[in-house]
């Protein structure tokens, strides 16, 4: 089981050569206070023979004066090391443990479990793979006990062991282990883990630790160490999405110029093409250049330097992707946060935001919920204290590159610091990029209410208000049905308004980018023009890409169901291509043009369209009578 080795004596250089081939595995004991954690990788270490003759005399010494474990030898005193730890018998700071076995290298993080100390376990808990959450069988499942579950969990650790410790104490009960294994289960149905591994044990005695228990022969089970050493924690690491943060600009001597970053996901081979963000320049890796040679691929986790065939302006900070990437980018950004500091949060308040990208000032905008970690439950909240969970918009005086965390433990966390005491504040969990959609509009404003009923103007116009959204890659024809279907309407009596996204891009949306968070906002305001003019009457007839399924939603609920009507353009890409007035394909070809549906971004096509036309196939007149039947089938016009 330990990392001992005939090859240590005879050939130090090939035990070093097969030690380099073993993987690693970082994990992290959690649970209430006082389960047996730091006994637990005691006993751990001890069993593997992973401890010093000279430790080990050290810890039989200590463990007369300073242990709780009787006539037996104290483990527990391997982890607490403080002097403070030792006093009270309790686990305060982070402790870290390096050991290897003939299978696997490990780190272990051994965390407090004190609520008071929760801060701790998350930073102990943000680099591991998997977690071992001890439950004291006297007690069963505690308040911290799924405090540290749901941590884990949201950290994005999938893989956990529940260790029901101290079993000799109930008398070795199978009862008792499957009532904590059920309730264990029942709490955790909302938790997205990997069939955590149930296991019962006794760290202060060795049970089921490293050698399999003879007082649970009813538990058929492998031991912790040989479920440590199989289980597979490189399921659903990313390789296909590069993405490698930049840490330092390397610069030896005039003739070398390299980036250097630790790969967060995907692979990159030289003579691949990367893009820069938020730049949106491209280049192509030249090499990858590490202190042992350069590299023909390297992978997740591996730390490089990459070179590149362009001299492109390239910063601490910015981002190395693929050039199909659909990186996020934002001010304002949606996230899971757990509040560190005893001071307590304070909306509007600017922090440093520290992540892959750099830092920049951020504020909470608004806390949309706090979690209640006993029920899971999400309640309304003005405030965050120490330790609590909570779903929170940020904004940001600098554009964020990140991906949600659930798909990018890297790219998708974040840190809060604040100014004045340079504490850290706030660990993050990016969602996704924050919208106005969901901002509340300020208490003290009340809606003005029209004299004129929709009866009274349905009957002066002759028809029944609505927004026509016609939606479609850039040059699919959408601006010529707009502008054809606005002289339709108006030939026959009726009254609209054209909302086209040039002209809208240079009026109440000329400070909108082309971002997905900014066509996102371009949306939204159009539907808040187009619902106005719904509530006088007026059709509104609204041209614009809208590449985003969800968003293009939020503006049938935004306008109403029974008011919206949505065109898919539905011309192909090819088509669009040659037509490119312009030049804008060309320009998202060169990368002058970021995150551009068709190129560069995904053009979500719609599934539940009221209309399909295609441009290519159809004449203008062909598809203003296919609009003009279906408002009529809708009830929206009238003679």
């Amino acid at each position: 089981m330990t990392h001992q080795s005939e090859l240590i004596a005879t050939d130090i250089e090939a035990y070093l050569a097969e030690h380099e081939r073993k993987d690693l595995l970082r994990f992290l004991t959690c649970g209430s206070v006082d389960d047996g954690k730091s006994t637990l990788i005691g006993r751990l270490l001890h069993d593997s023979k992973m401890i010093y003759e000279d430790q080990l005399a050290t810890l039989e010494a200590d463990s007369t004066t300073q242990g709780s474990a009787g006539d037996e030898v104290d483990l527990a005193l391997l982890m607490d090391g403080l002097k403070a730890e030792r006093e009270q018998g309790i686990t305060i700071d982070v402790a870290y443990r390096y050991f290897s076995t003939a299978r696997r290298k490990f780190i272990i993080a051994d965390t407090p479990g004190h609520e008071q100390y929760t801060r701790n376990m998350v930073t102990g808990a943000s680099t591991c793979q998997l977690a071992i959450i001890l439950i004291d069988a006297r007690h069963g499942v505690q308040a911290q006990t799924k405090r540290h579950s749901y941590i884990a969990s949201l950290l994005g650790i999938r893989n956990v062991v529940v260790a029901v410790n101290k079993m000799d104490l109930v008398d070795w009960e199978q009862t008792r282990y499957d009532e904590i294994c059920e309730d264990y289960r029942e709490f955790s149905k909302t938790l997205d883990l990997i069939n955590p591994y149930f296991l019962p044990m006794s760290a202060l005695l060795g049970d089921n630790v490293v050698d399999a228990s003879a007082n649970m022969a009813w538990f058929d089970g492998v031991t912790l160490m040989e479920h440590l050493e199989t289980v597979d924690v490189e399921a659903g690491v990313d390789v296909e999405n590069f993405r490698m943060p930049v840490q330092m600009v390397v610069r030896p001597n005039l003739d070398f110029r390299g980036f250097a970053g630790t790969v967060a996901a995907g692979t990159i081979r030289p003579g691949d093409d990367v893009v820069s963000l938020p730049s949106g320049v491209r280049s192509t890796v030249d090499r990858i250049v590490t202190y042992d040679g350069d590299l023909d691929v390297a992978g997740p986790g591996r730390a490089v330097t990459i070179t590149l065939a362009d001299e492109i302006d390239v910063s601490r900070g910015d981002v190395l992707v693929k050039p199909d990437a659909t990186l996020s980018r934002a001010h304002d950004v949606d996230a899971m946060m757990v509040w560190m500091s005893e001071v307590p949060m304070e909306i509007g308040r600017s922090y440093v935001l520290q992540s892959v990208n750099g830092m920049s000032n951020a504020s909470v905008a608004t806390i949309r919920h706090r979690v209640d970690i006993n029920t899971l439950e999400e309640e309304p909240t003005n405030e965050l204290g120490l330790n609590d969970i909570a779903r929170c918009a940020l904004s940001s005086d600098r554009e964020l590159l990140f991906d949600p965390y659930a798909d990018n433990r890297h790219t998708g966390s974040f840190i809060l610091v604040d100014k004045l005491s340079n504490a850290t504040v706030a660990a993050g969990m990016t969602i996704g990029a924050s919208s106005v959609w969901d901002r509340q509009p300020d208490a003290s404003l009340n809606r003005q209410v029209s004299g004129i009923s929709e009866s009274e103007r349905s009957i002066r116009f002759g028809q029944q208000p609505c927004t026509i959204l016609l939606t479609g890659l850039t040059a699919a024809g959408k601006s010529t049905l707009a502008t054809a279907l606005e002289r339709e309407l108006f030939d026959r009596g009726k009254v609209s308004i054209r909302l086209d996204g040039e002209n809208v891009r240079m009026g109440i949306s000329r400070d909108l980018g082309f971002s997905a968070q900014e066509r996102s906002e371009n949306l939204r305001r159009v539907s808040e023009v187009a619902r106005l003019a719904n509530n006088q009457g007026i059709i509104a007839i609204a041209a614009l890409v809208a590449p985003k399924a969800e968003v293009r939603e939020r503006a049938r609920e935004l306008v109403g169901e029974e008011r919206y009507f949505e065109v898919f353009v539905d011309t192909p890409l090819a088509v669009c291509r040659q037509r490119d007035p312009n030049g804008m394909y060309e320009a998202a070809d060169k990368g002058d043009i970021p995150q551009f549906p068709g190129v560069s971004a995904t053009y979500e096509r719609p599934e539940d369209m009221h209309l399909r036309l295609d441009t290519s196939e159809q004449t203008v007149d062909e598809c203003v009578s296919a609009i003009i039947d279906g408002l009529a089938a809708r009830g929206f016009l009238r003679g």
